[in-house]
């Protein structure tokens, strides 16, 4: 009686196979590392060391020996900076003047651009072409260069804008209470609208057209369409671009810094936080106190703009 002989069985999981295995992936994984190397070194070099160094110098600040007329030294103090920060009623006027001034400047911004975009999506491939590149103009001009030539329009000197007003006996000033804002909102509306504009409309042009065509034969008229089917479905975009605005007005440093050539006495040294601290740095001289400032604006915006992305998300979900 034959017997059946069976091949050896191969042990799949082999120490070998496993050993050649690991190997395998440690090699990968160099690999990735070498890949990333750049962007690592990148952001190590323009992020993480500058963080790191403004928290250093924020621990320190400078004190001077005898009765403050001797060598000026730089001492570690700790979070004695920190402190004083949270006491200064100078630095969270300029914040909380700069948040109420954002918060009406974004919302007419954005609902420019949205409605731009709106009518944009109804206009000829060949038109959308032409007006998107016309609009995104002022944002493709350096903010330096557009607070210039604004500058040179609200010049009670040189405007031509007052000059025909004068001719028309009709005084206006574009600075002074509330037209400070106007004028500066102006500026900053000018330049945000175009690139906005091309956010929201590349959103309208992913929406599946299906959608229009379905509401039309309901009876839904093209307004009624555009408030009712294409400005719920792109909430995500708006979301973002209003996350980035708010980012943006936080920081908000060098259209009020030229704007101020013309009217001093409507927009002082800390009109934003961003002008507080370039002040106290560069003027001043107090180097520790102005790093400190810059990573409490820093926490505070990154705080701010997560509390605005969760709250308006899960209003609008």
């Amino acid at each position: 009686m034959s017997t059946l002989t069976r091949p050896p069985r191969v042990a799949t999981d082999s120490p070998v196979r496993r050993t050649s295995a690991r190997r395998t992936g440690k090699r990968g994984a160099y690999k990735g590392v070498l890949f990333t190397l750049p962007f690592l070194i990148g952001f190590l070099a323009t992020y993480v060391a500058p963080i790191a160094y403004a928290f250093s110098e924020s621990l320190h600040e400078k004190k001077s020996s005898g009765i403050g007329f001797g060598p000026t030294k730089v001492v570690y103090t700790g979070f004695s900076n920190f402190a004083a920060i949270f006491a200064d009623g100078t630095f969270w006027t300029g914040m909380l003047r700069t948040l109420l001034f954002g918060a009406a400047q974004i919302v007419v911004m954005l609902g420019i651009s949205l409605l731009l975009a709106l009518l944009l999506d109804g206009v000829a491939a060949r038109a959308v072409r032409f007006f998107r590149a016309a609009l995104l103009v002022p944002y493709v001009i350096p903010a330096v260069v557009s607070t210039l030539m604004w500058l040179f329009l609200y010049s009670p000197t040189a405007s031509p804008i007052l000059d025909v007003a004068d001719r028309a006996g009709a005084h206006f000033d574009f600075f002074g209470g509330l037209n400070t804002y106007l004028s500066l909102g102006n500026v900053l509306t000018w330049q945000g609208i175009g690139f906005n504009m091309i956010l929201i409309s590349a959103s309208l042009q992913a929406l599946p057209r299906e959608l229009y065509e379905a509401a039309r034969l309901d009876g839904a008229r093209e307004w009624r369409i555009a408030w009712s089917v294409k400005v719920p479905n792109i909430t995500g975009i708006l979301v973002l671009t209003g996350m980035f605005s708010l980012i943006g007005r936080l920081q908000l440093f060098a259209e009020p810094l030229f704007l101020r050539y013309v009217a001093p006495e409507s927009i002082n040294t800390d009109f934003t936080p961003m002008m507080e601290i370039f002040d106290r740095a560069f003027k001043a001289g107090d180097y520790q106190y102005a790093a400190a400032e810059s990573l409490v604006l820093a926490v505070v915006t990154g705080l701010l703009a997560f509390v605005f992305y969760r709250v308006t998300n899960r209003k609008m979900s």
